[in-house]
């Protein structure tokens, strides 16, 4: 007779951050130089799903990944599991009627509907989902700010996908990580016709890795001092003022300043560390030319540690940031909705005619929710292994 098997499922949205996270004081805990701020992005379009399961007869923790067995020998992932296993342990020492699920080995199922280290935040996702789903397992009450401190040792930026809408990651001051969390600056619900339209100009894996590149950053640039002392604090306060107010012109100004201050500091570093390429550096142009065409800013670009572009708009702006996008890249696969016209204001002779070669695909999507609760489970709870 088989041991039952308990399980749960929860999936977890990508978030882009608008102030970036960038350098690290404490390796091990996940600790940033600075704080910032993201935004969620929609889970229909970009979401981790996954299944945890516990049972008596596991032999050994196990992750599947996208179909594949993957490595959870690494501490990122163990420190993970020991603090949602400790959390657990308190529960059971408190009520002998609860399973001892803490003692049990798990066994993990993970699946992404984007590519994976494509520059979309993929440990993002894949953390917060991991951290949802063993939490809901457990059931845990802790609130989603305990647990993003725990999705903060898998991967930073990862904490702040514990929520939908609008999110700070706090850096903390404390050298034990305890004050270094996610908060909510406002929900979905709050400003929610925000959009956003990815470029996905690369596939490949970047060159550089974050945690790599951070360091590099952090022990040769000049400019990321001044960065981390005076800018980023002083744009902290402002963006969150500007969310709050839904003033998008200052949100996407500082987005795009911001974007732009962050790559500067990768450049500074040496050697220097390219995560833009030629057709980032046209995305850029080009919305810079949208803007002052229509007398206003409507469309802010934002590049993570990699060449993908994220283009902020309102729902109101769509056809015109979408046709000038869709004008460029129209031959591109990905669109939801087509048929917008570039604006006759346009200067559209800037726009060379093979720029859409440099896109492999567009993703459509706007502001979304936090991790969500599933009954889709992606383990067969007879055997304990993936369906």
């Amino acid at each position: 007779m088989t041991s039952q098997i308990y399980h749960a499922s929860s999936t977890a949205p990508v978030n882009i951050a608008t102030l970036k996270y960038w350098g690290k004081r404490d390796k091990t805990l996940n600790l940033p130089t600075n704080s910032s701020i993201s935004v969620t992005l929609a889970q229909e379009d970009l979401r981790t799903l996954t299944t945890a399961a516990a049972g008596p007869d596991f032999k050994e923790d196990t992750l599947w990944l996208n179909g594949e067995p993957h490595s959870i020998d690494n501490p990122r992932t163990k420190n993970c599991l020991a603090d949602l296993r400790a959390y657990r342990k308190e529960l059971e020492s408190g009520d002998s009627s609860l399973p001892p699920l803490s003692e049990w080995k798990l066994h993990l199922v993970s699946e992404n509907n984007f590519p994976t280290a494509a520059g979309l935040a993929s440990s993002a996702a894949g953390f917060a989902a991991l951290v949802s789903a063993i939490a809901k397992l457990y059931q845990l009450p802790q609130s989603a700010s305990e647990l993003s401190k725990i999705a903060r040792k898998g991967s930073g930026s990862a904490c702040r996908s514990l929520f939908g809408g609008y999110v700070a990651w706090e850096m903390g001051l404390k050298e034990d990580g305890s004050d270094s969390k996610a908060v909510e600056v406002a929900p979905k619900s709050h400003w929610p016709d925000i959009k956003a339209c990815i470029l996905v100009v690369s596939d490949d894996k970047k060159d550089v890795p974050s945690t790599s590149g951070m360091q590099l950053t952090v022990a040769t640039s000049e400019l990321f001092a001044e960065r981390i002392g005076t800018v980023v604090p002083k744009r902290f306060k402002e963006m969150s003022e500007a969310i709050k107010k839904r003033d998008f012109a200052a949100f996407a100004e500082m987005t795009m300043k911001d974007s732009n201050s962050f790559h500067a500091v990768c450049l500074d570093s040496y050697p220097p560390i390219f995560y833009l390429n030629d057709t980032s550096k046209r995305i850029i142009k080009l919305i810079h030319v949208l803007n002052e065409t229509e007398g206003e800013i409507i469309a802010a670009y934002t590049f993570d540690a990699g060449p993908n572009a994220v283009i902020y708009y309102q729902e109101k702006d769509e056809a015109k940031v979408l046709g000038l996008l869709q004008y460029a890249f129209a031959k591109v696969p990905g669109w939801k909705n087509t048929g917008y016209q570039i604006s006759a204001k346009f200067p559209a002779e800037i726009i060379g005619e093979d720029w859409y070669k440099g896109v492999s695909r567009i993703i459509q999507t706007q502001v979304g929710d936090g991790p969500l609760d599933t009954e889709e489970c992606l383990i067969d709870t007879a055997t304990g292994l993936p369906k």
